[in-house]
């Protein structure tokens, strides 16, 4: 090792054990030490100012008189070192911020900060205006000193819970629990969010060569040729595998439908070869809504083409984030493809089929382009 790297190990090995004074006068001793151009190495190799390794270097020329740390309660500095704080040289200035912050997070429609970002920019030059000097990192200084930090909205108004939601959570765990330890097959199914097919953004960063982004177009217009897709997940609980439909028509209730009965002939049925029973778990919207009347004509069909019992539990209004498919499936395929332009139906498809997790999860999607028409109407009669 050369003269640098001795000084650097050096320091890095002490430096833990070295309070500010020490450790002035210890990287000083290796300036001296290393001889012409001491200085400079030892700031490169510190990362300590060369004007605080200078005046260590006369602390140990003109021989300093050691302080008594211990006898000074630990102190490093002499008492009244250091310049005074803001706040002693504005006497004010704390309870002026609090003010002015507080009465903006209360709604005071008269507070300066009530209507604009409370940045910190912002709250400086608030404070400016009631004649108190503070800059920007002062300024977050004194909020954390106060106990504020920069927090997100939170989601925690739900508005009104029906009294049964808690039961019908129970009912659900229940139902799905009962038909795992049967060996019957439990899904959970819902309709991923529709996507553009080509070259635009996609959130996310992934890894390129520096200074290397992927082009995309800037403008997110429908690309005729091309169109959305809208991905229809099925995901066995029991087995920890996603099946995902992506069907390039309309999302109604027939392609929900077709979506599972895809699952079942081509999963489904291999893997539960007796089952007599399928429990389906949905939200309560969308295609597969428990007023949809299209989705319960077609989950008949489904049955009576398999001979399979088929309970259907939908999750209450506003809880179709506790659905296991959107963290167990739908999160991880997000993850998968983030940053990654969806150029077609087929990079799609190739995407979602590497979707992996380390707890086992496997992933399979097929094309659907079959057309789902709109607007189809089940009448009374054949409901009945």
């Amino acid at each position: 090792m050369g003269k640098f790297e001795d000084l650097r190990a050096r320091y890095l090995e002490m430096e833990p054990y070295l309070d500010e004074r020490t450790r002035r006068l210890f990287v000083a001793n290796e300036a001296m030490a290393y001889g012409r151009g001491g200085r400079i190495a030892a700031a490169r190799a510190t990362g300590m100012a060369r004007s605080t390794i200078g005046r260590g270097i006369n602390d140990l020329k003109n021989g300093a008189e050691v302080p008594d740390v211990l006898g000074s309660g630990g102190r490093v500095r002499r008492p009244g070192g250091g310049s005074k704080s803001a706040e002693e040289h504005q006497p004010g200035l704390l309870a002026a911020l609090e003010r002015l912050v507080d009465g903006s997070i209360r709604g005071d429609p008269e507070a300066p900060l009530r209507w604009v970002s409370r940045s910190q920019r912002n709250i400086a030059a608030a404070l400016a205006e009631k004649e108190f000097k503070a800059s920007q990192p002062l300024v977050g200084q004194l909020l954390k000193k106060l106990g504020y930090s920069c927090q997100a909205n939170q989601k925690m108004r739900e508005g009104a819970n029906h009294p049964d939601r808690d039961a019908q959570f129970h009912n659900i765990n229940a139902t799905v629990t009962a038909a795992t330890e049967r060996g019957e097959p439990a899904v959970s199914v819902d309709t991923k969010k529709k996507e553009l097919v080509g070259d635009f953004k996609n959130a996310g960063r992934e890894l390129r060569p520096k200074g290397d982004p992927e082009p995309v177009r800037v403008h997110d217009f429908q690309i005729p040729d091309l169109g959305k897709v809208a991905p229809y997940g099925v995901y066995d609980v029991a087995a920890n595998e996603g099946w995902v439909n992506l069907g390039t028509d309309a999302d109604t209730a027939m392609f929900a439908v077709e979506s599972i009965r895809r699952w079942w002939q081509r999963l489904g049925q291999e893997r539960y070869p007796e089952a007599e029973h399928l429990v389906i778990t949905a939200d309560c919207g969308g295609s597969n809504g428990p007023r949809v009347r299209l989705w319960k004509y077609e989950l008949q069909q489904f049955a009576d083409e398999t001979g399979l019992a088929i309970t259907v539990t939908h999750l209450p209004p506003g809880t179709s984030k506790w659905n296991k498919i959107e963290h167990k499936l739908f999160a991880q395929i997000s993850q998968n493809w983030r940053g990654k332009p969806l150029i077609s139906h087929e990079a799609i498809v190739q995407l979602i089929n590497a979707t992996t997790t380390r707890t086992g999860l496997e992933v399979s999607c097929t094309i659907d382009a079959n057309t789902y028409p709109k607007g189809i109407k089940v009448s009374d009669r054949t409901m009945k």
